[in-house]
């Protein structure tokens, strides 16, 4: 399909660059051509024009830490600390999950996402053929890794499941699905364990999906456990030789930026989660400073409670300028990146997604700037940051395909998608308080 988008601001997210009145062509998938008014080929003959006069353009946002099929526990276990929350609540009734629960959360978050301009997202969590299918049908792109408990008693299962998963889908759904290994965290999975899996993704071509130093706890318990914090052991038994996504990296030292940015390891940053549950604050300024790959995700909805991204990027922003006392630290223009640019690296996608330029994949979301709240429009970037919502998303094209026009989403029949979502947290939430 060839596609012509014209007349609005465009964020190429290429460092403060805005193009204005610009427009986009889009051919076979791809961006072919992206500037300003006129320069899409003359023999250039679009089966679609979107006039987009009183818009602006931006690649699709990526979340690059979710649980997408959570959205089914939203608002279920509020107000309580990290690990009572994981054992006491989310644990048990993530025992009763079924496939079915986790298709129709997967479907209802791909909706919740398309709508606020989520383009891609990284998840970790269980039945992720359901997850995987419900990213095929939704339209969407993902980089998808089965959770694995190493010291449960269906370790061994769940890593062959994740190495199943990945030889059925890793590239499918026209390339819009890559895979990983989704090691849960070091204090879940022991080094023997872990290793075993560092040998599935060396064999398989892939990288990890893990948890790091999210909280004062577990970095008290691994340096008891192993004389070293969190990110100090990972290296240690050589986990960050291959491509690691790590979501969190809370705690963090001196040592400790020093080994993510010398690994090249891509953080995860959660702020709003990080926030309600009291995980604490991680030191982004400092990362990125350092030259860190540092991206932004929304964590499950269980801990959030949406998949707003534009809410998550500006939450990070401000949080770093409140811990830094520096109103300068983390910019607009810099946030934005993380959260399309500095996703695509943390996912080692940047080839692929993340900018506005020829030859990348058409990733693209149109936001409506016709709102109050967005106007006078004096600095695109500070908007999108500071004054925008997700809700402010108006069109969404991924890998070239409309999945969104003028807010409704073309992929999905969302009325079903809630009938039957609700349904599912209903059963598990009965089921849960039977027991």
């Amino acid at each position: 399909m060839k596609i012509l988008l014209r007349g609005m601001t465009i964020l190429p997210m290429k460092g403060e660059t805005v193009i204005e009145k610009g427009e986009i062509a889009v051919q076979d998938g791809k961006i072919m051509t992206v500037g300003s008014m006129g320069t899409a080929p003359v023999d250039f003959e679009p089966d679609e024009i979107i006039e987009a006069a009183g818009m602006v353009a931006t690649p699709g946002l990526v979340n690059t830490h979710t649980h997408a099929a959570m959205v089914l526990l939203r608002g279920y276990a509020d107000d309580m600390m990290l690990m009572p929350w994981l054992t006491e609540k989310i644990w048990p009734i993530e025992g009763r999950l079924t496939k079915d629960d986790v298709y129709w959360g997967s479907l209802l978050a791909c909706a919740e996402m398309i709508h606020s301009g989520t383009t891609t997202f990284a998840d970790m969590y269980f039945f992720m053929n359901e997850t995987a299918q419900a990213v095929k049908e939704s339209g969407m792109r993902a980089c998808l890794s089965r959770g694995l408990i190493g010291a449960a008693p269906n370790g061994e299962d769940s890593l062959n499941e994740n190495i199943q998963f990945i030889r059925d889908w890793n590239n499918q759904a026209e390339g819009r699905i890559t895979c990983m290994l989704g090691p849960h965290a070091p204090y879940t999975c022991p080094p023997e364990y872990l290793k075993k899996v560092m040998q599935a993704a060396d064999e398989l071509g892939v990288g990890l999906h893990i948890h790091v130093a999210e909280s004062r706890t577990e970095d008290h318990d691994i340096k008891k456990q192993y004389g070293a914090s969190p990110v100090a052991h990972l290296e240690t038994i050589g986990l960050f030789e291959r491509p690691v996504l790590a979501a969190h990296c809370v705690h963090l030292d001196e040592e400790d930026i020093n080994i993510l940015v010398k690994r090249n390891v891509g953080i995860a940053h959660c702020p709003q989660s990080n926030m309600k549950l009291a995980s604490g604050i991680a030191p982004v300024a400092k990362l990125l400073n350092a030259g860190a790959r540092v991206s932004i995700g929304t964590d499950g909805a269980s801990s959030n409670n949406d998949l707003d991204m534009i809410e998550e990027t500006r939450t990070a922003s401000l949080l770093q300028k409140v811990v830094e006392e520096d109103p300068t630290v983390l910019p607009a223009h810099r946030a934005a990146m993380m959260t399309t640019i500095g996703g695509a690296r943390a996912l080692r996608l940047e080839d692929q997604i993340g900018t506005l330029e020829p030859e990348k994949q058409a990733d693209i979301v149109l936001w409506d700037w016709q709102a109050a709240h967005l106007n006078p429009p004096h600095d695109p970037f500070a908007h999108l940051v500071y004054a925008a919502k997700g809700s402010d998303a108006h069109t969404v094209i991924i890998n070239g395909q409309i999945v969104m026009r003028d807010r409704k989403v073309l992929t999905l029949d969302e009325n079903e998608v809630i009938k039957q979502a609700k349904r599912c947290a209903h059963r598990l939430v009965e089921g849960t308080n039977n027991n």
